[in-house]
């Protein structure tokens, strides 16, 4: 086994023929697994050594064969006492926001501050165990900024899949609201649309500025001064438009939904993934399983802000919202899994402070997830909604080194994730 891995690593250092000695040996990371889970739905499968190179895994053997001896290229890693898994996936986040009710501070910050605090939350949340995150929803390019200093490695962070700016009705929640209309059109983004035809042309307009995903907001919100309800705000025929174009370029949409209206109507539009989800009744969640729709709770965004309540960090408007939602809260999930509806793992983070984000996993169990279901809905399941199944998700050859330990076993105790003692991103470990 220790001879597997030295060649491994031999054909790292190994130079081309055509290669002039000045050619730079390929980096190589061993690490050494107390037990490694590969892949959540297959179980702990004991001790293991993880081969590294140049950011993907290399190969995977069982035990501990770790060399004695070994090149200036090559790093040892000994996680011989910790649980090794793929990292986690969150497919809900805000990182260019921290939590607060200070609408008003649309009108005094640059967008260029979302990327100073993004760097700050991107590297808190790859140290809570978090490897990929879907950023759902940003100011133009700050999003864009992020992904790109996380990829080059530039800030520590996860990979980023931006949505940048949502497409959302006029007035309504995702555009600017809450200031004199003069104020409102000056701060607004240029995403709201009304109409199939401009709705589509938004969609082109997200695609064309560097969007990885669509984000729409297709029912009225919690967190905005809107005070229309929440249930749908575009039309049927807006949203098979934003639908049909979004999928025509390859790109997918996640829709903001809360009202159960909303909800069924986005998912006959054919968009992928309903956020939220709060009052998803049996109709609405038929319509998700028909259209392959999955549901991304976001339990922790409805924790965070109860927490908020009575403190004067929200507007009477906002305080009034939560209330509406939290006698509801959780509901989806249990329904959605008697009927057969993929949940996926995401937390809204942003809207509770960001590191928080393993908090989640105890929700989706109180609410009728298994442990094992919850730790999948974070690797595999959030790997396939994202269409990254081959890429990340697991530890398996040829996948990203996404890789995190910890002590114990979520498959018992997901909240043993609260707690991740070493993260690895890409090949890079996240200090």
């Amino acid at each position: 086994m220790i001879r597997q891995l030295i060649g491994i690593a031999a054909l790292a250092c190994a130079t081309p023929a055509m290669a002039t000695s000045e050619t730079p040996a390929k980096q190589v990371t061993i690490i050494s697994a107390g037990n490694l889970i590969a892949d959540p739905a297959q179980g702990a499968s004991g001790p293991a050594t993880i081969t590294i190179i140049d950011g993907k895994i290399a190969s995977i053997v069982s035990g501990s064969a770790v060399p004695t001896t070994v090149e200036d290229n090559i790093t040892i890693i000994n996680m011989s006492d910790k649980t090794v898994m793929p990292g986690l996936i969150d497919l809900h986040v805000h990182l260019t926001g921290d939590p607060g009710g200070d609408f008003w501070k649309q009108a005094t910050e640059p967008a260029e501050w979302g990327v100073v605090v993004g760097a700050k939350n991107a590297r808190i949340t790859a140290k809570a165990g978090f490897t990929t995150v879907r950023e759902a929803g940003s100011s133009q390019y700050s999003g864009f900024s992020l992904r790109k200093g996380t990829a080059e490695g530039v800030i520590p962070g996860p990979r980023i899949i931006a949505a940048g700016p949502a497409l959302a009705i006029v007035g309504g929640h995702g555009d600017t609201t809450g200031f004199k209309e003069d104020i409102n059109d000056a701060l607004a983004s240029g995403y709201s649309c009304t109409g199939p035809v401009q709705c589509a042309e938004k969609v082109r307009k997200a695609s064309r500025a560097g969007s990885d995903i669509i984000k729409i907001t297709a029912t009225g919100g919690v967190l905005s001064q809107q005070g229309r309800g929440l249930e749908a705000h575009f039309t049927n025929a807006e949203m098979t438009a934003i639908a049909d174009t979004a999928h025509s370029l390859g790109l997918k949409v996640m829709a903001h939904a809360h009202g159960a209206r909303g909800i069924e109507a986005a998912a006959r539009a054919g968009i992928d993934t309903i956020d939220h989800g709060t009052f998803a009744d049996e109709a609405a969640l038929k319509a998700m399983k028909a259209n392959g729709s999955a549901l991304v709770p976001t339990l922790m965004a409805f924790q965070g802000v109860a927490e908020g309540l009575g403190k004067n960090i929200y507007t009477p408007v906002v305080e009034a919202k939560i209330r509406e939602t939290l006698g509801s809260v959780g509901k989806a999930v249990t329904m959605a899994k008697k009927m057969g509806v993929p949940v996926a793992f995401g937390t809204d983070a942003g809207v509770f402070g960001h590191g928080r984000n393993a908090e989640e996993f105890a929700l989706m169990v109180q609410h009728g997830l298994t442990p094992q279901e919850a730790v999948i809905s974070a690797t595999t399941l959030a790997a396939e909604v994202l269409g990254m199944e081959k890429e990340i998700g697991r530890i398996a050859t040829g996948y990203s080194a996404d890789i995190i330990a910890f002590d114990g076993n979520p498959l018992e105790d997901v909240t043993v994730l609260e707690n991740v003692d070493w993260v690895m991103v890409r090949g890079r470990v996240i200090d």
